[in-house]
């Protein structure tokens, strides 16, 4: 067999040698030139497969590489928080079309303002730390498009309204997630916000968001309790929003979005009120907000109270009262005498307008003719001891 390839191999050669006897000098020279470029078109290719081959003997053993949110976010160049319905080009509008726009609600925003001073001050509590609670922005959204939009991971609290028996949900980002346990936890300060990904939320990171919540949950009950009293409870804590459907997807619902700041860490927690969770108070939330003061006014109740007091009335006394004919009325003239069915020392009857206020006996003090009161002043249905007694229930209602 080698003796027959090196017969072939010397009968290949001396065609060749053959050939470039019998071809002209320039045709022979470019033959080379393409034999040249063709032996380092292949040395190149041989290098690249064995770079392949190595690549690949490497890969097996350390395993794909998968970017982290960080380095995807600056790969496209934003991040989610700074994805906002503020664009106004005409794709923004197709798609905010599907928004829902429904009845301005006064009050409610009264109640959110309150929140927020309210969560100012129980987080500055419950961190120990500085934080610092804003409110971003009240909308009307659909339920099922806000569940759309949720970015993953977060953690969704399903919470119970008891006296309007319906549901709501609160839904705490992971910035906001992390940046809290830090905080709790001792994490230092000024370093960079953390963004674990591809792992559940262990159970002590589920307990500190639950305490979170239920902390927002204890202040929004303050907030609402002078419009209407209310008592929210955590029904459950969910991380898939398919698991904490509280509504059907075409019902439309308030997203309230607040934000939360530790100096340089932080995070959003929503709160998604269905419209039919606050169809109890819808009577209330639609009032406009009159005076400084939220709920009742004790300093216009006082100054109402004390212009009553000091108004001015017109009493009658009716000695006699008696049903006659319109003819007899009709013929009376001057001189005629009209006979009175009572006795001398009958009571006379005390009347302010048609209300019947007291009974006395006619008399006389100096030069006036006076009335003596001889039966108890009818009590008023409404007393000012009675406002007294409602603002009491209302201050025990509203502390801590």
């Amino acid at each position: 067999m080698a003796g027959n390839e090196q017969m072939d191999q010397d009968a290949i050669a001396a065609q060749w040698e053959a050939s470039l006897d019998s071809e002209d000098p320039a045709e022979a020279a470019k033959a080379a030139a393409e034999n040249e470029l063709s032996e380092t078109m292949a040395l190149q290719w041989a290098a690249m497969v064995e770079d392949g081959s190595r690549d690949l003997g490497t890969g097996k053993n350390s395993g794909e590489r998968v970017l982290s949110q960080e380095e995807i976010d600056n790969l496209l160049g934003f991040t989610v928080g700074d994805v906002t319905l503020d664009d106004h080009s005409g794709i923004r509008a197709i798609i905010d079309s599907a928004m829902v726009s429904y009845e301005r609600l006064p009050m409610l925003e009264i109640v959110f303002d309150r929140l927020v001073r309210l969560l100012t001050t129980s987080l500055r509590n419950f961190t120990s730390d500085n934080v610092e609670v804003s409110l971003d922005r009240i909308t009307s959204v659909r339920f099922g498009d806000y569940m759309n939009s949720i970015p993953l991971p977060a953690v969704l609290s399903v919470f119970k309204a008891e006296e309007w028996d319906n549901f709501g949900m609160a839904t705490v980002d992971s910035n906001l997630i992390y940046s809290m346990i830090d905080v709790l936890l001792g994490g230092r300060r000024g370093s960079s916000q953390l963004r674990i990904e591809g792992r559940p939320y262990t159970t002590i990171e589920t307990e500190l968001v639950k305490r979170l919540v239920e902390v927002v949950l204890t202040d929004a009950e303050q907030a609402f309790r002078p419009l209407s009293p209310v008592t929210f409870t955590i029904d459950r804590l969910e991380t898939n929003p398919r698991f904490a459907a509280i509504s059907r997807p075409a019902n439309a619902a308030i997203l309230v979005r607040l934000r939360i700041d530790m100096e340089d860490r932080g995070g959003n927690i929503e709160l998604l009120l269905p419209y039919a969770t606050i169809e109890p108070i819808r009577a209330v939330l639609l009032q406009m907000f009159m005076g400084e003061k939220f709920g009742r006014d004790q300093i216009w109740e006082g100054h109402f109270a004390t212009e009553i007091v000091q108004a001015e009335i017109s009493v009658d006394a009716v000695l006699y009262e008696a049903d006659i004919p319109l003819k007899q009325l009709m013929r009376l003239k001057v001189g005629d005498t009209l006979p009175l069915d009572m006795r001398a020392d009958a009571n006379v009857t005390v009347r302010c307008g048609d209300v019947t206020i007291t009974e006395g006996r006619m008399g006389r003090v100096g030069e006036r003719v006076a009335i003596r009161v001889t039966k108890p002043l009818r009590k008023p249905s409404t007393t000012l001891a009675m406002f007294e007694k409602v603002d009491e229930q209302n201050k025990l209602m509203e502390a801590p």
